[in-house]
């Protein structure tokens, strides 16, 4: 039991890792459609990181929306800088497993990608998701706008009333700004696009989400 408590509490920030100065090592180009990994949000783009569970799956998700740019798996919300991910799985980081999106806002809306982000998981479990245990598996959106902010938090009462009505349970997404995102080894970048048969834990509540101005 002190293990799983261990892994379903983030540490405080004087028991975290100390972590390292240097990123980690990576090739900067997207395996799927050759953009750049690090890509910045400029010349009218912009950025969206979200927290879904294995970001593996998540990954996968985004990358295959038309108008998203560049994809990119990491670890954010939490204390341990360029954490490796067996550090993560530790659970003394305080991160979760978190996907950058970059997209064209005139190809794809902010609100599209929060429909894939609340459909594709299920917000309502904590620090998991299914058998995956632990803080690296949370429930977040990590905000990088205030229009994002406002955006998300009517999501998520938008998404808690489908919830509600199908009988589900509430929701425990963390929404708040970006924190730093540190991205993951290259091994984990479009994981699934580099292994077709890899493990994919990604799966939703069976509740669609509509936008707020559709539910009001």
């Amino acid at each position: 039991m002190a293990l799983l408590s261990k892994k379903t509490s983030i540490p405080e920030a004087v028991d975290a890792l100390p972590g390292r100065a240097t990123p980690l090592p990576l090739s900067g180009k997207h395996f799927v459609n050759g953009s750049a990994i690090k890509q910045p949000a400029t010349g009218g783009l912009e950025e969206a990181v979200f927290g879904l569970g294995c970001f593996w799956g998540a990954e996968r998700k985004f990358w295959q929306i038309p108008g998203v740019i560049t994809t990119a798996v990491g670890y954010a919300g939490g204390y341990t800088p360029n954490a490796t991910y067996e550090e993560v799985c530790s659970g003394r980081t305080g991160h979760t497993e978190a996907v950058r999106v970059i997209y064209d806002p005139n190809k794809v809306s902010y609100d599209a990608l929060l429909k894939a982000f609340w459909e594709s998981h299920d917000p309502t479990q904590g620090m998991r998701q299914g058998g995956d245990v632990g803080t690296q598996y949370r429930s977040a959106i990590y905000t990088t706008t205030d229009a994002q902010q406002k955006a998300a938090e009517a999501s998520k009462r938008a998404y808690q009333d489908a919830l509600t009505t199908a009988h589900r349970s509430t929701i425990t997404t963390e929404i708040r700004d970006a924190p730093e995102f540190y991205y993951a080894e290259e091994y984990h970048q479009q994981y699934l696009a580099k292994n077709p048969g890899g493990y994919c834990g990604l799966g939703g509540c069976g509740v669609n989400y509509s936008p707020p101005s559709e539910t009001a």
